[in-house]
Parts: C-alpha cells; structure tokens; sequence
C-alpha cells in the first residue's frame, strides 16, 4: 500500500510517498529555518503563508522522486493534530483536495504518534509493545505504545517542553535560533560540572517533567554574571545544561521502564537528535541489557515520511476521515480517533 503524506504541523513543509509503513519511497522537505532565524523562533503566520506557497511543490516533487502519480497512490495521510493551528489547516485542506479530486482514502494522522513511527522506519523490527520517550519542542511524553495505534501517557511535561527549555536557555546564552542545535555543539566543548543547576521533580508524580525552573536557573545566572561584571563560559553553561536535561529526561524514563518492565525502549521527537540524550541512553541500555530504538538524525525532525508510516497503521485501524475533516492544535495522543 503506497500513501502519500503530509506534514506542515510548525515550519516545514513535507510530503513524502511511504509503501506499508516501512519503505520511504521518497520524502521531501522544504525549511524555513533561515526566514524565521531572524525573529528568534517560529512566526506562525508566516509559516502558514509559506506552506501554501509551498505544499503544491513539494509534493509534486515527492511523487516525482517516488517516479508515482496520483492514480498510483491508495490513500492521502496528512498530520490534523497538534500544531500551529494555521499551518495545520494548510495541510488538512491540501490533503482534502486531494482527497476528493482522487476518491481516495484521506487518513488523519497525530504529529506526535507520527515521530513514534520514524523509528518503525529506521528499524523494520520493531513492533509494539515498548516504552517511549518523546521528546520535541512542544511536548515531553512518557508513552506506552501499546499497539500501533494504542498509547498511554504514563509522564509528561508540566510546563515547558524539554526542546523549548533548549531553544530558550540557548537565546539567553546568545545562540541564534534553532538554539538547541548550537547548545548541543557548544556543550560538546564545555565542562558539565562547571555550574550546578537544578534537577526540578514533581512532587507525588515521579514520572513527570518540569523544565521551567531548570531554564529560568539558567536566565538568572546569566543576568547576575552581568549584573556583577563576571564572565560565563558559555560553553561550560551549555554543558552544565545539557547534562540536567539529560539527566531529568533518562532517569525518569529508566524508572518507569524499571516500575512497567519494559525492556524495548524508544526514542522519538526532534531532541532525540540531542547527542548527550543519545549517548546516555546508549550507555544505559546496555548496562541494564535494554534494547534501545531511536531515529536517524535524518527522521528526528519533522518530515512526512514518519506521517506515511503512522498513517499505514491508521489506516490498518480503520481511522479514515471524511472531507469534514478540520485541524486541531492540541490533542493528547492517547485520544480516541474522533473525539
């Protein structure tokens, strides 16, 4: 079964052809990186001007690297949820169209079960049960992936998520945007010892997150460094950084894989492509004999390959949609396909 996605949940613009979930017949994904770098983070409403000047593009291009056209294509995935709510509807209606003009299967897809799937991708043995930990610039999950289309949140963020805590302690240490992406270069120089930071907890949840304090200990430091006429090595802040980070996202998700007896563990979402995360994880599997999943660096961000997968399975679940179909910005992966 050959679908084509789409995704254009933040600020790129993907289509990609996927055959049975597993196979990434062609994926394609245009940026816009360089034009929101300037503003210091994403401007929703010109992510969603240039997704509509895009999306036609793209995905041509990705039937075209696919060497398929639109007859040869059995259904349309397009991510519906969550997102900047303007760029999603972007996608959805795109998909709709197409959807209609072909008589094909439109299949809705969450972002969020889609950056579980990039790994089905990577890794053709891998199946359901596992334990995941995703981790991305808007969300933080502890998640049992009970079937393919089956999770429960078993932890999650209280307030920022582990990739916004980054991007926002790196503009504070003068990276530009993407910053987690210069943090982590910058850590890989410094000294994880030079500044203690805290490792915040949730009183009564031991499998949540809390990011806030963490991110603001780093904004006040740098201010009374100023303030005092001191110098902060940056490249030993990030270090310090990136280790509590670290730190507070694996043990936690090694104490529930520990409470729940899970011994596959996956990771997914855009920090998964965090070299710290990685190497730690890596060393922790193999000390406790865990097998651990993550993506390439390749599927970590967002694409739409990962959408074709999860969108495979959707089908496979019976979760299609009508033409009524309408984006949403905020939906726990563990709902429901209609609620």
């Amino acid at each position: 079964m050959k679908l084509l996605a789409i995704e254009s949940s933040c600020d790129e613009t993907a289509a990609a052809v996927v055959e049975n979930g597993r196979r990434v017949l062609s994926s394609v994904i245009n940026s816009q990186v360089e034009e929101h770098r300037q503003y210091g983070g994403v401007v929703p409403e010109i992510a969603s001007r240039r997704h509509t000047e895009n999306i036609i593009a793209v995905t041509q291009k990705a039937l075209d690297d696919a060497s398929v056209c639109l007859e040869g294509i059995d259904g349309i995935a397009v991510t519906y949820a969550p997102g900047l709510i303007g760029a999603v509807l972007v996608g959805v209606n795109f998909a709709k169209g197409l959807a209609m003009a072909t008589k094909k299967p439109l299949i809705p897809v969450h972002h969020i079960r889609g950056h579980i799937a990039a790994n089905y991708l990577a890794h053709p043995e891998l199946e359901p049960p596992f334990l995941c930990l995703v981790v991305s610039g808007g969300h933080s999950h502890l998640i049992e992936g009970l079937d393919y289309t089956k999770f429960h949140i078993v932890g999650r963020t209280r307030d920022d998520a582990a990739g916004e805590a980054f991007d926002k302690a790196a503009r504070a240490m003068g990276f530009s945007y993407p910053g987690g992406v210069f943090l982590d270069q910058a850590a890989r120089q410094g000294d994880p010892s030079a500044y203690k930071l805290p490792r915040p907890k949730v009183e009564g949840s031991p499998y949540d997150f809390s990011f806030s304090g963490l991110k603001t200990a780093v904004v006040n430091l740098l201010h009374n460094a100023s303030q005092k006429g001191e110098t902060v090595e940056v490249n030993h802040l990030a270090a310090s950084f990136q280790q509590a980070v670290v730190e507070i996202l694996s043990s936690r998700f090694l104490a529930a894989a520990e409470q729940f007896g899970y011994r596959k563990l996956v990771i997914a979402g855009g920090v998964s492509a965090n070299s710290g995360l990685r190497e730690k994880m890596e060393d922790a599997c193999k000390r406790r004999g865990y097998t651990l999943y993550q993506p390439p660096l390749s599927l970590c961000g967002d694409n739409a390959a990962m959408i074709g997968s999860q969108g495979y399975y959707e089908f496979l679940s019976g979760h299609t949609a009508g033409l009524d179909l309408n984006g949403i910005a905020s939906l726990p992966i563990d709902a429901d396909w209609g609620e």
